[in-house]
């Protein structure tokens, strides 16, 4: 297949899922800039907050989290999804929160190219076109890794515990909120182990795979 004469659509969105020191993040702003499209992660709860007229601060205290007064369904539902019980439910602080990161997510995907790391996005924008979703993990030896890296003052041990216990509340809010489950390659377009390949060239075969997938024929 000739890509050169293939382009992206004028709107288009890259989810990136990511298990905590993998790289996610990272490879995310990388594939924004190697596009030149609008990147989103902490800045879209900040953005999101003021819009709903919330703390900044308070909003990004709920980053990522389950609302607390679900968080026991998961000891004992046994397959029961509690999205089924939460549709029906306004009165929770949460709600809002997440309400208002979903109306900001529409918005951004509808004003133009972007990436957007994490916030259930993929399922947020599951009815939406020219959506490629995507998850990138690692080994938790090369997690710990890139995680000391970043943070000299850890043990080998306090960030393996960093990296198990962040993975747990991520997946716990994109499974409360989605009827997918967090990491699970059925879950998205695309899986990546980031530790077979360095970052810039994970990003060159995603944006390869963008191509081959929503590119169209350039007349």
């Amino acid at each position: 297949m000739d890509l050169q004469n293939k382009k992206l659509p004028e709107k288009y969105v890259i989810t990136v899922g990511r298990s905590f020191g993998s790289g996610g993040r990272a490879l995310g702003r990388l594939l924004a800039d190697k596009l030149g499209i609008a990147f989103y992660d902490k800045e879209l709860l900040v953005q999101a907050a003021e819009k709903a007229g919330m703390s900044p601060e308070y909003f990004e205290r709920n980053d990522e989290r389950v609302p607390k007064f679900f968080s026991g369904l998961f000891s004992f539902n046994h397959g029961y999804n509690p999205m089924s019980f939460y549709a029906g439910t306004s009165s929770i602080t949460s709600d809002g929160i997440y309400q208002a990161q979903c109306d900001f997510i529409h918005e951004i995907a509808d004003n133009g190219p972007c990436v957007i790391v994490g916030r259930s996005a993929d399922y947020v924008l599951r009815d939406v076109d020219n959506v490629v979703n995507i998850f990138v993990h690692a080994p938790m030896a090369d997690c710990v890794r890139r995680i000391l890296a970043r943070a000299e003052r850890l043990t080998e041990c306090d960030a393996r515990n960093l990296a198990e216990k962040t993975n747990k509340v991520r997946a716990a809010f994109y499974n409360f909120y989605t009827d997918k489950r967090w990491g699970a390659a059925s879950s998205y377009d695309l899986t990546i182990d980031s530790s077979l390949m360095p970052l810039d060239e994970c990003a060159d075969f995603i944006i390869e795979y963008l191509y081959r997938r929503i590119g169209c024929c350039d007349k």
